[in-house]
């Protein structure tokens, strides 16, 4: 197990950046022979626009990287977290940290990103793709990821987990994002079993429905039990789902120096 953890612990980046691509490359690999909608668009044209917020996230990735770094330094140094205050098997530590900061850093910022007007508005860009796929996952206004980031932080602080941990749960986050905004087609009698325990793809579409109650649900990441546990779960038929925001003109979603002013405009409704 320590082993398995000093792989990530000193994974360079350029692994990472190809498991970002890799896990990207199959998604589309699923859509193409299994796709959910027939989205009848440019495929190409969809997935470079989701590329520029692609680009922008891996600039503030790296910048945090850094700050974490330090942070990680801090916590190793005062023994701090809630890691420090036990003695547990490691495949135990690893479980609790992977739960907390999907908890934290995926499921608690994410609902603030919904409930909260101003954050709202940053979080719109991602909601307002039409042709939800596997590119989807990469589309965040860079103010939109900054937030996240420091919830990242903040739930590495609160765990006090070390560095492996917190570089597994992110090769993990990377898998379920490209793997749950995929336009592929699984089976009910395979996504609704396993969305009891994980964010499954059917189950993360509702999430990207038009207009509420649906937008308002199904913000975890990872395990789908922090859903349940809330009380912000839904699961139906996935053919209902229609994408987009209904606050937003659909022609808009590829318009880039639109959505990045998204955040800024008054004029554009929030329904808070």
């Amino acid at each position: 197990m320590e082993s398995f953890l000093h792989f990530f612990e000193t994974m360079p980046s350029w692994q990472k950046l190809a498991w970002i691509f890799t896990c990207l490359g199959i998604s589309w690999l699923l859509e193409g022979g299994f796709p959910l909608f027939q989205l009848g668009y440019r495929k190409w044209r969809h997935a470079g626009v989701n590329m520029v917020f692609l680009s922008t996230t891996i600039a503030i990735n790296l910048l945090f990287g850094i700050l974490t770094l330090g942070v990680f330094q801090w916590i190793g140094q005062n023994q701090f977290g809630l890691l420090h205050l036990v003695e547990w098997p490691i495949w135990v530590e690893l479980l609790i940290a992977l739960m907390v900061f999907d908890l934290v850093a995926q499921y608690f910022v994410h609902y603030l990103l919904h409930k909260v007007k101003w954050m709202w508005k940053f979080h719109m860009i991602h909601h307002s793709d039409t042709k939800v796929d596997a590119t989807t996952g990469t589309r965040h206004h860079p103010g939109d990821y900054v937030l996240r980031e420091v919830f990242s932080l903040g739930a590495v602080l609160l765990i006090g987990a070390p560095l492996a941990f917190y570089l597994f749960y992110r090769i993990v986050t990377v898998f379920f994002t490209y793997l749950t905004h995929a336009n592929i087609l699984v089976p009910k009698w395979i996504d609704k079993p396993l969305s009891w325990i994980f964010v499954t793809p059917n189950m993360h579409k509702f999430h990207h429905h038009y207009e509420r109650p649906w937008t308002d649900t199904n913000f975890g990441n990872i395990f789908s039990f922090w859903d349940r546990l809330f009380g912000t779960m839904v699961y139906d038929d996935p053919r209902k789902i229609r994408y987009g925001l209904d606050v937003l003109e659909d022609s808009t979603d590829e318009d880039i120096a639109y959505q990045l002013k998204i955040p800024f405009d008054k004029t554009i409704k929030t329904d808070y």
